[in-house]
């Protein structure tokens, strides 16, 4: 064996297992597809979508993603730290409901109690502390609230941000001084395309951090091919996607951890199983039960360009709208400019068909009003972008297999299950963007990809790898090892088995903390 672990990703799941085996005196390699990432990097990718994007195939090597399926449309992060290069630095806690889901309810385990020590690990880790500015788009926010009956809910949201003095490095204040220097955040909401100021926590600063120290290898552009059992272990074949997919030399280790998120570990293992038959035996649940977080996205372009509009973190508040409605503002940075082209008038139908008709025809009704939206160049000082989760039970399924458009190879495919799909509309959504609008003095938006396409878009993919007493009845155990192949585990969004409502960042932790915390110490 060349290794004790192989970890296949270096999101949430991925850097959380590197530091912790590292801990337990493993030898462990962390397999990341992506690059390292820097400032210059973060800085480029401001101000330019060629080096914002991730598509090997086309030349471009950022590190933002944007996966479009059948009934859905994914974004996330490639790179050392994965998606938290680009998350909004969010670290929410659930509500109740989503623990005691039956979705994964039946093990017998009292997942709040069982996950709350993990969840303090996790806070501690990632700093999280309370947003400490709120500006005029937050005000906007609360009159929202105010408006639909949530007053009461709204507030700061916990934040892993180091809220220092802007642009005055200090020794870590994390670790005792064993992590990063680090510089206070400059409100530059730019979180979203990476944090050039080095006041986001994301994982380079901290658990991937901690793990390189303690002799733990991060592996960039290491897309893994195939995983193989072999005697004693496990086998690992891997391709650089930035060089042609030029083959690297296989590795092998006693234990794999499968932390690639949701998109690159379902798609590994259904090649696995399907195309390969390395891992025949993966329970027929993989790829089953998806979930989007039941979310969608809506906007609101105000007409004042002030900076006050932009000043802070991405995302700085939220509140509830109903007891299961979950709403947070979100401001764009320079680089997310190319999301103007995906605005479209806010138009409220549950059909799909009659809604994408109805679009088109205020679309062919204003068209001074599109075309400067979409040609406005200040356009992300003045757009108020509004997330809005659901803890519903809602799903998708994904398949793996030759498509429409891929008959030359086999790629994973979105389809609808016999329960309630993941929504691509929200009535909800659209009222809070209204009152948002009425208090701003804006104008409202849908997303052209809900609207029009029926998608239902999120950045917040889970599931597909669910827990299951055995392999009839999920992909993996209550401990996270795969059903039939010891030592092989999914730690990462895939293993969530209900929607978690709001932001998943801070749950994926707590899941990978517990799951550590059940593997023995290195012999």
């Amino acid at each position: 064996m060349n290794y004790d672990a192989l970890i296949i990703g270096s999101g949430f799941g991925g850097s959380v297992a590197a530091l912790r085996l590292a801990q337990k005196g493993y030898r462990l390699a962390v397999l990341e597809m992506g690059r390292r990432i820097g400032p210059a990097d973060m800085e480029a990718a401001a101000k330019s979508v060629r080096r914002l994007f991730w598509e090997p195939r086309l030349g471009l090597d950022g590190y933002f993603s944007q996966r479009i399926y059948q009934h859905t449309a994914i974004v996330g992060g490639v790179g050392v730290g994965g998606g938290s290069i680009v998350y909004a630095a969010v670290l929410l806690e659930p509500k109740a409901a989503f623990f005691r889901d039956p979705a994964w309810a039946d093990f017998g385990v009292n997942w709040q109690a069982e996950l709350t020590p993990h969840y303090e690990t996790a806070k501690r880790m990632l700093g999280r502390v309370t947003n400490r500015h709120l500006g005029q788009m937050d005000a906007h926010l609360r009159q929202t609230a105010e408006s639909m009956g949530g007053a009461d809910t709204f507030g700061p949201v916990p934040l892993g941000i180091y809220f220092g003095q802007p642009e005055q490095p200090v020794t870590d204040p994390y670790f005792e001084g064993r992590g990063p220097e680090r510089t206070g955040c400059a409100l530059c909401g730019a979180c979203l395309t990476g944090c050039p100021h080095n006041a986001k926590n994301s994982l380079d600063k901290n658990y991937l951090y901690l793990a390189e120290q303690l002799g733990a290898e991060v592996l960039p552009r290491r897309q893994v091919t195939a995983i193989r059992p072999v005697d004693g272990g496990y086998e690992v074949e891997m391709v650089d996607p930035l060089n042609g997919r030029t083959p690297w030399r296989p590795l092998q280790a006693e234990r794999v951890i499968v932390s690639a998120g949701v998109l690159g570990t379902l798609s590994l293992l259904f090649r696995c199983r399907d195309e390969l038959q390395t891992l025949p035996a993966l329970s027929p649940r993989l790829g089953q039960t998806v979930r989007t977080n039941s979310e969608a996205i809506v906007a609101v372009l105000s007409p004042d360009k002030a900076e006050a509009q932009t000043k802070g973190p991405a995302i700085s508040s939220d509140f509830y709208a109903d007891g299961h409605t979950h709403i947070t503002q979100n401001r764009f940075p320079e680089g997310y400019r190319f999301m103007r082209w995906y605005m479209a008038p806010m138009i409220d139908d549950e059909r799909p068909w009659r809604r994408a008709v109805r679009t088109l025809g205020a679309m062919v009704r204003h068209p001074i009003q599109m075309w400067t939206s979409w040609r406005d160049r200040c356009w992300h000082q003045r757009v108020s972008v509004l997330s809005v989760m659901q803890q519903q039970d809602n799903a998708l399924a994904f398949d793996y297999g030759r498509g429409r458009y891929s008959p030359f190879g086999r790629r994973l495919k979105s389809r609808l299950t016999n329960g309630q799909r993941a929504p691509s509309y929200i009535a909800t959504a659209n009222t809070a963007a209204r009152h948002f609008a009425r208090h701003a003095g804006g104008q409202p938006y849908n997303s052209i990809q809900e609207s029009l396409a029926n998608l239902s878009v999120t950045a917040h993919i889970m599931g597909g790898c669910r827990m299951g007493p055995s392999a009839a009845e999920g992909v993996i155990g209550a401990n996270h090892e795969v059903h039939g192949y010891p030592g092989l585990y999914v730690i990462d969004g895939a293993a969530i088995s209900a929607n978690v409502g709001v932001n998943p960042a801070l749950t994926i932790t707590a899941l990978a903390e517990r799951a550590m915390s059940l593997i023995p110490a290195a012999p």
